[in-house]
């Protein structure tokens, strides 16, 4: 079942990540009135938590510098509300799933059911996002419910990766220096993206070299990367969690019927790869994919 949890990931995350990289999804936070992408990005994330404060939203989201989300947070709240921004989120992403894939409208039909089960079966407790998103996914829109599961299916193996990475003693920071340094997402943007100074990098990666993660040019060494490996493997575990509600037939079945919708997600090359989130391209079936 653990290799399932991943491969549910591989499955329903590009489904939520076109609010990320679709052109008009990117213009979500100007078009409200935010400042700049990173604002709507913020507000867009939290908003199903409601008016949430910086230091709750940088806890919760993991990975972020938290004078990053600090320049968005309040201060979004005071331009738009959560409710709109959960609104214009999810019709935005529908009508850039109904753009990349026609057929869509067909294939959530057979989607939805098991999404659902999946969903209103796995346990709320101490996992903010999965339970904040859990209670959107009521659109009478079928596309817009099929993002909203998907995204809702994601948040809780967010939740719990951040759960796993605090267990293993790894800060925001750290975290993302084992990630870059094991291949896992961009080396060359990563600080960047997620608002760390060059500084903090560096008192990062201190931290790791001395833990002998990373070597002296910043590289996994091999109990680094077998710390990874552990990392992925622990989230698996406690996202399997996900697939009790589904019979084996059942969950076989729903990644089936997954799989040629990401395909025609990732032809229409609206994901980068590489990427911040750490998606792999789907070369090959799914069963197959390495540490799937």
């Amino acid at each position: 079942m653990e290799l399932q949890a991943r491969s549910l990931w591989l499955l329903t995350e590009p489904l939520h990540a076109v609010c990320y990289f679709e052109e008009r999804c990117r213009q979500l936070g100007k078009d409200l009135g935010l400042k700049g992408f990173w604002m709507g990005y913020f507000a867009a994330r939290t908003a199903p938590l409601g008016a949430v404060e910086p230091a709750a939203a940088t806890a919760v989201l993991g990975g972020f510098a938290p004078g990053m989300v600090a320049r968005a947070l309040p201060e979004a709240w005071s331009i738009v509300s959560p409710a709109h921004v959960l609104d214009e989120r999810g019709s935005r992403a529908a009508h850039a799933l109904r753009s990349i894939d026609p057929e869509l409208e067909h294939a959530a039909a057979e989607l939805l059911p098991p999404l659902q089960a999946i969903v209103d079966y796995a346990p709320a407790t101490a996992r903010p996002l999965f339970a904040a998103n859990r209670a959107l996914c009521d659109h009478a829109d079928s596309v817009e419910r099929l993002w909203q599961l998907a995204t809702t299916v994601r948040e809780f193996r967010g939740d719990v990766h951040q759960a796993v990475l605090a267990d293993e003693g790894l800060d925001g920071c750290e975290a993302l220096v084992l990630a870059a340094a094991s291949g896992r997402v961009p080396k060359d943007t990563m600080r960047e993206d997620r608002g760390w100074s060059e500084e903090e990098w560096v008192a990062a990666t201190d931290r790791l070299r001395s833990r002998g993660l990373v070597d002296a040019c910043g590289d996994a060494t091999h109990l680094g990367r077998l710390e990874r490996e552990r990392i992925e493997e622990a989230t698996d575990r406690l996202a399997d969690r996900l697939l009790h509600a589904l019979p084996e037939r059942e969950t076989e079945a729903l990644l089936h019927g997954l799989e040629p919708v990401v395909r025609r997600i990732l032809a229409a090359d609206v994901l980068p790869f590489p990427n911040p989130i750490g998606l792999p391209h789907l070369d090959e079936p799914v069963s197959r994919v390495p540490g799937s």
